[in-house]
């Protein structure tokens, strides 16, 4: 928890070009008309899955994409010309079977002359146990730029080098340091804070049980999965737009970078607590999991990390050789 007290700002309910933070609680269809052209320095977001959650409508998979390509178009509309967008989705499933929603997006961004520069995977500890197919860990950040000229600020995101005494072994460098003094490109694979940013997958904890940023939402976004990319695709000032805020997890992580933040959630219950997660940031009361903290790794001693009595005759030996190094 962070108790610096900040510089409170206005919270608009509809877009303003002067202003720095805007929440809208409505359906991002009737919000977007409000922003004008090629204003938006970068989208993130992760749309609704058609899963069947309770702030869902299922619908067939067709229909789901279709209504999502007209809204594409229209963020394409205010995306400034330098600008990204990263578009965070996992898989739907029905039936039992796997539908990949990142490959099924990019023939949408593809057609409106976009272009991806990296497929990101967030891999994550912890979710449900599939019972017929391997339980899924890790879900994917589309990151698309409208042209070849795009805000990329890698000296922002580098991490630490894993070996920064290697030299050049030959040519005109020869015996001079290889790296680079301010670190290394992070990858398009992210296992974020394992050691500070020192490995190259993004392992960032999803907002389960208890997560110090878990609210009611069920699927919420955790704000440092959204912090690398407001630093490496913005510069401060520039609008980053969340269309489908939720709880308000990627405004959160603007504001943090002082950029202007612009929202939209047509539940009305998540827009009250993104008010108040906003408030709670610039009060210093905002519970949230600082970036570059490691995640936690258990002991082996804790009750819950022992083989229960009942288990030890059926669980196989190599299971029970492996557990045993990591005590």
């Amino acid at each position: 928890m962070n108790n610096l007290f900040r510089s409170v700002k206005p919270v608009e309910t509809n877009f303003k070009p002067d202003a720095s933070i805007v929440v809208f609680s409505g359906a991002v269809e009737e919000f977007i008309a409000q922003i004008p052209d090629r204003s938006i320095a970068l989208v993130i977001t992760s749309p609704p899955y058609n899963l069947g959650k309770e702030y869902e409508d299922r619908v067939s998979i067709e229909e789901y994409l279709q209504s999502q390509s007209r809204l594409i178009a229209q963020l394409y509309r205010v995306l400034r010309e330098n600008g990204s967008l990263c578009w965070q989705v996992g898989n739907f499933v029905e039936k039992g079977e796997v539908y990949p929603l990142d490959i099924l997006y990019y023939p949408i961004f593809k057609a409106l002359g976009m272009q991806l520069r990296n497929r990101i995977i967030w891999k994550f500890g912890h979710g449900l146990h599939a019972a017929k197919r391997f339980s899924g860990r890790y879900e994917t950040i589309l990151w698309f730029t409208k042209s070849d000229e795009y805000v990329f600020n890698l000296d922002a995101v580098r991490v630490p080098a894993k070996y920064p005494g290697k030299r050049h072994f030959k040519g005109p460098n020869k015996g001079k340091p290889s790296g680079n003094p301010l670190g290394k490109n992070p990858s398009d694979v992210w296992e974020i804070v394992v050691q500070d940013w020192d490995e190259l997958v993004w392992d960032i904890p999803n907002v389960k049980s208890n997560h110090p940023e878990k609210t009611i939402h069920p699927c919420q976004f955790p704000i440092e999965l959204v912090e690398r990319c407001v630093l490496a695709l913005t510069n401060e000032d520039d609008w980053v737009f969340d269309p489908y805020m939720g709880v308000g997890s990627a405004l959160i992580a603007a504001i943090m970078h002082n950029r202007r933040a612009v929202g939209c959630e047509k539940e009305s219950a998540y827009v009250e607590i993104a008010r108040q997660r906003i408030t709670s940031y610039f009060n210093g009361t905002l519970r949230y999991r600082p970036l570059g903290k490691p995640v936690y790794q258990p002991t082996g001693r804790e009750r819950v990390a022992q083989i229960p009595d009942e288990w030890k005759e059926a669980m196989p030996t190599r299971l029970v050789e492996r557990k045993g190094e990591y005590e």
